[in-house]
């Protein structure tokens, strides 16, 4: 039955992909869907490129363990913070100015806005460099869930995932994406109601389950009584950190400011700020709120040998064959969306702003479809063969460079390309401040680690530090710094003062 279910599931989305072709047939089309996607889809396309296995399996059972109920935290923030107030800030003015500049890609935008080729070109380095490890991150939370609902190896559902995401995205490109993470999302919604309800069950409810965690006492993390049960946990400090980088941390993340490209109108922007809150909510919500409960599982869970990684799969063991049906096909649901997505950001940035004009002037329209396809193919055979290495070899580095790849590129990105849609008076070498600075001290984090602050010792902590420096890096640099130039700041900062005929309804008349 299990495979049953899989086998039609996979045959939608090649279906959808094959559908979706005649939406793909140039770069405009194939990376934004032509800039007409709706609300449903793009909300849900934001939501599933948001949360993959990394989310449910890593991160919810992880800060669930450290935090307790607390964790929970970390999903509202994701809603509230990296989506309601990110559409709300990010969402109409990166239409806009997006459109008004001809750019399909956040390294496209930098080098339009400011006319910096290298600006360009630097900022498609950072995102294939930090983007890779983070795409062969995805299969890692699959494979205890795999290894416990199917007698398949689990280098089967590596390539089996590889080889149906670059099916569909390769032939259908980023409408087909959209749909496809539409039904992912409904997957992904439906599922983490049930499944928490059903392991909150196990535990005699909700009730009898939050008060006993209020007994679990481990002295090594804190002597308070009931402190997994309480608001804010054991470690405040630390889980405002990890709800920083979650959730502010998308603003900088290509793969979903690029989503912002492809609205198709203002009432879109308007649908999907709240379709795209109540996805985050439950599913963001719904993941930590689980992890929160990891500790009354202490008796089947050994985290000192298995990691915080077995944590999820050891709640969900008990559930019947159905529901861990349900289970695999949700993960397997966020995970794939959150690949298509990122290798579409990955292949695209690398074939329009680092292969095209620098290596191969004018290169057409055909060619340029064409490398972003073998692209595609390219950097999902990377990712798989990354995720088979550390399956067959135990290597633990790869997943933990997820951390490191997210608060890299939020780091590097999310001050500039804020600044840049707001204010007229950020500089070239703002942006080049904020890209070394974030970039760098994330890998000074990776690879001299001990020699850092004790604080900044965590990758999560660090990516969090290095997001909030740039805020204060961008209009300090651009202050002292020569300023751009006139003529082409009020060129970019036309397309906000173009005149838009609306109904009364959107706004009164005199």
């Amino acid at each position: 039955m299990k495979v049953v279910i899989l086998v039609l599931y996979f045959a939608v989305l090649i279906g959808i992909g094959l559908y979706c072709r005649k939406n793909a047939t140039d770069v405009n089309g194939f990376v934004l869907g032509g800039r007409s996607v709706g609300p449903w889809l793009t909300a849900f396309a934001y939501g599933t490129s948001y949360f993959s296995a990394v989310v449910f399996v890593g991160y919810a059972g992880q800060f669930g363990w450290k935090y307790g109920i607390a964790a929970t935290w970390a999903g509202i923030g994701n809603a509230l913070i990296g989506s309601l107030l990110a559409w709300a800030v990010l969402g109409r003015r990166t239409r806009i100015m997006t459109q008004h500049l001809n750019s399909a890609t956040m390294p496209q935008f930098f080098g339009q806005r400011f006319n910096s080729p290298a600006l360009k070109v630097a900022a498609s380095v950072i995102i294939f460099i930090f983007l890779i490890p983070y795409t062969a991150s995805l299969y890692n939370g699959l494979s205890r869930l795999f290894g416990m609902a199917f007698d398949i190896d689990y280098s089967v559902c590596i390539l089996l995932m590889a080889v149906l995401t670059a099916i569909y995205v390769i032939a259908g490109g980023y409408m087909a994406t959209a749909i496809n993470d539409f039904i992912q999302g409904i997957i992904m919604l439906v599922g983490l109601v049930i499944i928490v309800a059903a392991v909150l069950k196990t535990k005699g409810g909700f009730m009898a389950a939050l008060d006993g965690l209020g007994r679990v006492m481990d002295e090594s993390v804190s002597t308070t009584p009931g402190v997994f049960a309480s608001f804010f946990g054991p470690d405040p400090l630390n889980l405002f950190f990890v709800v920083l980088l979650t959730s502010l941390g998308t603003w900088g993340l290509p793969q979903m400011v690029q989503k912002f490209y492809a609205i198709k109108d203002e009432e879109a922007v308007k649908t999907g700020t709240i379709i795209s809150t109540v996805f985050a909510m439950v599913v963001a919500g719904g993941c930590y709120f689980l992890g929160g409960f990891g500790r009354l599982f202490s008796d089947q869970i050994d985290v000192a040998a298995n990691g915080f990684d077995s944590i999820i799969p050891t709640m969900l063991s008990g559930l019947s064959p159905a529901l861990i049906s349900l289970v695999v096909i949700l993960v397997l649901s966020a995970s794939m969306s959150t690949l298509s997505s990122l290798v579409i950001a990955s292949s695209s940035t690398l074939t329009i702003d680092f292969l095209k004009d620098t290596f191969v002037k004018d290169m057409k329209e055909k060619t340029q479809l064409l490398l972003i396809r073998i692209l595609i193919v390219v950097f999902i055979a990377i990712s798989a063969v990354l995720a088979l290495i550390q399956y067959k070899s135990s290597v633990t580095f790869i997943a933990q460079l997820m951390g490191i790849s997210w608060g890299a590129l939020a780091g590097a990105f999310l001050a500039p390309f804020l600044f840049s849609l707001y204010w007229k008076k950020t500089t070239v070498a703002a942006c080049w401040a904020s890209f070394i600075f974030g970039s760098g001290l994330m890998l000074f984090n990776m690879f001299a680690r001990s020699a850092m602050p004790a604080i900044m010792q965590s990758p999560i902590n660090c990516g969090s530090i290095a997001m909030l420096a740039g805020l204060v890096i961008v209009p300090v640099v651009s202050l002292f710094t020569p300023k751009p130039d006139a003529k082409r700041v009020e060129d970019a900062f036309a397309c906000y003062d173009k005149s838009t005929v609306v109904s009364q309804k959107t706004a009164l008349g005199k």
